[in-house]
């Protein structure tokens, strides 16, 4: 995979253009992991997948995300200087930096912070939902003062992530960005909260706004970061020190550079030439991986990154709805080979399928971890669950209950490195052992996604364990692609094949030491449940994904950061909570430092 889901990103590289913008470190090189490729023509927009805005350098958001093993609500400051969540998450209220401006010059203000939440309600996000009823959703924005501004939750659905969705909203110059929201916007807001027709009517226009806020091009950039964009070209977008800056005193690099690549093989060739200062994780072989490590200055550093991948079944599809198939073809892959071959460095090998990134889940689980079944590689057992799925060997190779020929197919979209290489491996596992298999690639990852959840594959890679907060975690097994859907506070379950639901498990579950549950509404209580009342709930989630096997936990991704230390010092530590920021956010908060 092109990224390590772990990395969010950036970089840097050696002599400084145009002279020195005062008291600097020259030119800071990096690429931009999460998009290949720069497009000169793309507007300085943080909302345009193509646009020239780079998350922590010319784009802010209010706060920055700690990666933290359990709490969703830890952040390091951006364009808040400070925040009080109310005891019961009713309300966040934010300050901003005094004296804090806009590369323009003109003061940032509690207003532009209004202004973008304006503009998150037009894009859908998190807990600025239009849709009646959404958890976690926003009830007023109040502008209390100019740096401060009040936003409450609407407690009729509640989610405990509540201040995380509204601290991870991007800040856009009100002075500049002023007239893509209509002079009635917070009327048709108001509006759109209801039922009837009317309702529908404002919610329908706020949704179409969202094209227009997409297309928007400002004339120029203005940044309240720490870098404002001065030009780009195919080859390289090159951003100039923001003197406004609220901490640009502590801003090393003068200037900062994103290169342009549009596959691994160009980030392979930046960093063993040493042209990067960072850069968040791409998959590599061992060959690769090691002329990296060898480049003068070379330095990796690795944390915990809350994200798996796990092999998902199409339960809709037999023989994958029987549950002994797929504990026998866990039992029939060596997730430590898997690793070893796809993502050495990127990953670990999941102990066990439990749902849950191995780091976090001795916390929420505790004792109950070893009580999971392991599912080792152990090919007599892997034989006793396909006897007892009723399929039938002949002539050394497995088939249908009926006789007719089995394959397991399995998909992956190219460029996805790791995941293709992690398939051939199984492929070549499961055929040992009599098990045909075959790798089928997919244009790219959004046509996956799609293909996938129309219910088009028999199995694919699956992205699972998204933590911190609980909810996100099980949302991945137990929530719409599995036919759960959260409508105002309410779980609701579709069929197989309906609204979504392509992985196709049972609506209930009798699980060994707990009983019969339904595992979408248990995951619907962790929405709103605090962290002790969700370890019991983690605990019944836990093992009935391990008992149930929708998908077959394989790897638990490492994030793994490439820094040099050749021009640039003050890199984060081993584990360090800053890893799944981009160097951006490093730079903004003055860690880095210009190498003596």
């Amino acid at each position: 995979m092109l990224l390590s889901l772990a990395a969010v990103t950036a970089c840097g590289s050696g002599t400084t253009e145009n002279g020195s913008a005062g008291g600097g470190g020259g030119l800071f090189t990096t690429i931009d992991v999460n998009r290949p490729g720069i497009d000169p023509n793309a507007p300085a927009n943080p909302y345009n997948p193509k646009g020239n805005s780079f998350l922590g350098y010319n784009a802010m958001k209010l706060a920055w995300i700690k990666n933290h093993l359990t709490d969703p609500n830890q952040f390091y400051p951006g364009i808040a200087a400070s925040w009080e969540i109310a005891p019961d998450n009713s309300s966040i209220t934010i300050k901003l930096h005094p004296g804090n401006k806009w590369s323009d010059g003109k003061p940032v203000t509690a207003e532009d912070v209004r202004l973008s939440i304006g503009i998150a309600y037009t894009q859908g996000s998190t807990a600025f939902a239009i849709t009646p009823g959404a958890a976690g959703a926003a009830a007023d924005v109040q502008v209390v003062d100019d740096t401060t501004v009040k936003v409450t939750q609407d407690m009729t659905n509640p989610s405990a992530k509540f201040a995380r969705g509204v601290l991870d909203t991007y800040v856009a110059p009100a002075h500049v960005w002023g007239g893509v929201l209509p002079a009635d916007f917070w009327d048709k807001l108001k509006l759109s909260r209801g039922t009837g027709g009317d309702a529908e009517k404002a919610r329908e226009e706020i949704t179409a706004l969202g094209e227009k806020i997409i297309a928007f091009a400002p004339p120029k950039d203005v940044s309240a970061g720490p870098f404002v964009l001065e030009r780009a070209n195919p080859g390289e977008a090159l951003l100039l020190k923001n003197k406004n800056f609220y901490n640009a005193a502590n801003v090393a690099p003068d200037q900062v550079k994103f290169l342009n690549y549009t596959g691994n093989e160009q980030i392979w060739n930046y960093l063993i030439s040493g042209k990067l200062d960072h850069a968040g994780f791409t998959a590599a072989p061992a060959d690769v991986m090691n002329k990296i490590k060898q480049a003068p200055g070379s330095n990796i550093i690795k944390g915990y990154s809350p994200v798996a991948v796990g092999l998902a079944f199409n339960q809709s599809r037999k023989p994958y709805d029987n549950v002994h198939v797929r504990r026998g073809l866990a039992y029939l892959i060596d997730r430590e080979q898997v690793v070893k071959v796809a993502s050495p460095e990127g990953g670990t090998p999941a102990v066990t399928t439990s749902g849950i990134h191995q780091k976090p889940a001795q916390e929420w689980l505790g004792a109950g971890l070893a009580e999971l079944e392991p599912y080792r590689y152990d090919v007599a057992r892997a034989e006793e669950e396909f006897k007892a799925a009723g399929l039938q060997k002949k002539d050394g190779r497995w088939t249908l209950a009926d006789g007719t020929p089995w394959k397991v197919t399995m998909h992956a979209p190219a460029g996805f490195s790791d995941w293709i290489s992690a398939q051939e491996n199984i492929k070549g596992q499961l055929a040992e052992n009599g098990v045909d298999a075959e790798v089928v690639t997919v244009a790219d990852y959004p046509l996956y996604l799609e293909e996938i959840a129309a219910g088009k594959y028999d199995t694919g890679f699956w992205l699972i364990a998204l933590g911190p907060a609980p909810y996100d975690i099980y949302q991945r097994l137990y929530g719409a692609s599995n036919g759960w859907t959260n409508v105002a506070g309410e779980i609701r379950h579709a069929a197989p094949g309906k609204g979504g639901n392509w992985m196709g498990g049972a609506e209930e579950i009798d699980v060994e030491g707990v009983g019969r549950i339904n595992p979408g509404e248990l995951t619907g209580r962790l929405n709103a449940a605090d962290a002790e009342a969700a370890k019991p709930i983690m605990l019944q989630l836990a093992k009935a994904a391990n008992q149930d096997l929708p998908v077959i936990q394989l790897w638990d991704y490492v994030n793994t950061q490439f820094t040099n230390t050749g021009r640039f010092t003050g890199w984060p530590e081993q584990d360090s909570d800053l890893l799944r920021l981009p160097a951006g956010v490093w730079i903004q908060l003055g860690m880095v430092k210009k190498a003596q």
